[in-house]
C-alpha cells in the first residue's frame, strides 16, 4: 500500500551499480556523496549593452545592468554603470551607481560615483556622492553631493527653522 521513496534510500553500493535494474531500464545516476565538495563556477557577470555611434534612441531606458553609450539618447537613463563614449550625446537625466562620461551630456545626472574624463561635456547638475573631474572637462551647472545621490527624495535641504510666536 504504501511505497519507500527513493530519496531517503542510501546511496547504492558499487555491487548495487553493477547489478541491472529490476525494470529493465538503466540505473538512475548516484547523487555525489555528503563528504565530496563539488565547486561550481562563479555566474559571470553579462557585458554591458552597447549602444553604437550609429544609433539613435528617443525614449527612458532602465536597466540593472551595465550600459555603454557611443551614440545618440534622448531620453532618460537608469543603470547600474554608466558609460557615456566620447562620441555620445545624452539629452536627459542620467542615474547609475557609477557613471563615467567621456562625451556629452545635457541634463541632470545623479550617481553614486560620478567620473568626468578630459573630453566630458555636462551642461546640467551633477548629485553625486562621490565625484572626480579631470584637468580639460568642460562643465556648466551645479554640484552637490548627497549620502543617497540616487533617490530624488532624499534632499539635502538645510533644516528649516521654526517661525517665531507672535
Amino acid at each position: 500500500m504504501f511505497s519507500k521513496s527513493k530519496i531517503n534510500d542510501p546511496a547504492p553500493s558499487d555491487a548495487d551499480a553493477n547489478k541491472p535494474a529490476a525494470s529493465g531500464h538503466a540505473p538512475a545516476p548516484t547523487a555525489p556523496k555528503q563528504n565530496e565538495f563539488k565547486a561550481s563556477a562563479p555566474k559571470a557577470k553579462p557585458p554591458a549593452s552597447v549602444l553604437s555611434s550609429d544609433l539613435h534612441v528617443t525614449g527612458n531606458m532602465k536597466t540593472t545592468g551595465d550600459i555603454q553609450v557611443e551614440g545618440t539618447v534622448e531620453g532618460d537613463i537608469r543603470a547600474h554603470l554608466l558609460t557615456i563614449g566620447e562620441t555620445a550625446t545624452i539629452k536627459g537625466e542620467v542615474v547609475a551607481d557609477d557613471v563615467v562620461i567621456n562625451g556629452r551630456i545635457v541634463g541632470r545626472v545623479r550617481g553614486l560615483k560620478v567620473r568626468l574624463t578630459s573630453t566630458a561635456r555636462v551642461e546640467g547638475d551633477i548629485i553625486h556622492k562621490t565625484i572626480a573631474i579631470e584637468s580639460g572637462a568642460h562643465f556648466e551647472g551645479s554640484v552637490q553631493r548627497q549620502d543617497d545621490p540616487l533617490n530624488p527624495g532624499a534632499k539635502s535641504a538645510p533644516a528649516q527653522k521654526p517661525n517665531p510666536a507672535s
